[in-house]
């Protein structure tokens, strides 16, 4: 037998089980984290708190939404929450969102618009119309709650009780949710999927969630303050120059704790009940992950070059050589060398695959893509891993990143 494929298939067979092992915790982890955490369709069935539901006010910070406004304010329209303001916040919009908008609310008190014709430089564009959208509002004045949303998102109907009852119920100051992405676009089919995983790898749920030493991080697409925590902190002016508000509001909670009296946070899924529609075009979204990975690394290109790599590893050499392994031992069997050694290969081979394809079709379950997408899931992955490499080297470079109409220089964290 060739020494060389003897050594291939060893080598082949020590990174299938690396894979194996990889993506047996990744589907544990998983399954632990579904039996452990509630989701956001949990505070359905809870019940009216005592004392009855606290004041809750939407505020919607929108930079010429006019694609998904509509589909917004109509889920916002349907919510049963019984003392529910929202405040949409208008950002220099030179589309046609505010009339569709208008149109749509019509003679409904609950609404209310603000139109924000500038931004400071020093401020960030959406976190200025979110910090517009509460201290301008009415409905925000004496609101207990304050939930802050994307203008790309759709409500289910009982989504703000829920979310309120299970905030309550849990006693939590921050409650976040992470939406359901919408796939109806090609890259939202193959990349994105890639993208999240890439996302939660590095913020998992059951770490951002635990007692001690949590991961701090939100999901700006839903955030619901408790009041008194929301003003302790400062509010959006507190970061007003983040482009990524959501980890920064969570980073200065955890950093924080003992100066705010040791606040709490959940981060859930929102079981079907929040759904997103992030980028609507290519280029939007190579832009808004670039942002996005930038941000939750850190601003550290380091950590960029590293997830980049951890990328390329773990989600393409690793399952690549279970393939590899199952084949070499297919030509020990076949050529009846080392039968023993071939039938080992091959078992490795399978096994480790299995397991892979058992996570990754998980991964877009809980996405709610069609699985059939998940035999793409390796080109996802290398696009990923491409654009947090460019994202490194926009950031050591200082070269600006461009988001709702203004350019951005960050700085470098080490």
């Amino acid at each position: 037998m060739p020494v060389g494929l003897l050594i291939l298939t060893s080598f082949c067979a020590a990174l299938s089980l690396v894979c194996g092992t990889y993506f047996g915790v990744v589907i544990h982890r998983m399954r632990r984290t579904a039996r452990r955490l509630p989701t956001a369709a949990d505070g359905l069935s809870l019940p009216e708190p005592e004392g009855g539901w606290p004041p809750l006010c939407v505020v919607v910070p929108a930079h010429n939404e006019a694609d998904v406004i509509a589909t917004l304010v109509r889920s916002l329209l349907e919510q049963d929450y019984p003392s529910l303001r929202v405040v949409l916040a208008l950002d220099r919009c030179t589309d046609s969102t505010e009339q569709i908008a208008r149109e749509l609310i019509g003679e409904d008190d609950r609404f209310e618009i603000i139109t924000i014709d500038s931004c400071p430089d020093d401020w960030a564009g959406k976190v200025h119309a979110a910090h517009q959208g509460v201290t301008r509002s009415i409905g925000a004045a004496d609101a207990e709650l304050l939930l802050f949303t994307d203008a790309d998102t759709r409500f289910e109907p009982g989504l703000c009780r829920a979310a309120a009852a299970l905030a309550i119920k849990r006693d939590l100051d921050l409650l976040s949710l992470l939406s359901q992405l919408t796939c109806d676009r090609w890259y939202e089919r193959v990349i994105q999927p890639a993208a999240g995983f890439e996302l939660v790898r590095a913020y998992p749920l059951d770490v951002v969630n635990r007692e001690k030493s949590p991961r701090a991080f939100a999901n700006g697409q839903f955030m619901l303050f408790r009041r008194g925590t929301y003003d302790a902190i400062g509010g959006h002016e507190r970061m007003k120059d983040a482009l990524l508000e959501d980890i920064a509001f969570a980073r200065y909670l955890n950093k924080h704790r003992e100066t705010l009296g040791h606040p709490t946070w959940g981060v859930y899924l929102s079981g079907g009940l929040l759904h997103c529609a992030m980028y609507r075009s290519w280029p939007d979204f190579v832009r808004g992950w670039r942002r996005i990975f930038t941000e939750a690394a850190g601003r550290r290109p380091t950590s960029l070059r590293k997830w980049a790599w951890h990328q390329r590893l773990f989600n393409l050499l690793c399952p690549g050589a279970c393939y590899a392994t199952a084949i070499a031992g297919l030509v020990l069997v076949l050529r009846h060398e080392m039968l023993v050694i071939g039938s080992v290969a091959m078992g490795i081979g399978a096994i480790c695959a299995g397991i892979y394809h058992v996570a990754i079709a998980r991964l877009y379950r809980d996405q709610s893509v069609p699985r059939i997408w998940s035999l793409l899931f390796p080109i996802g992955a290398w696009t990923c891993s491409r654009i947090e490499a460019k994202a490194a080297a926009d950031l050591a470079s200082g070269t600006a990143t461009t988001w709702a109409g203004r350019s951005y220089v960050r700085e470098v964290r080490t």
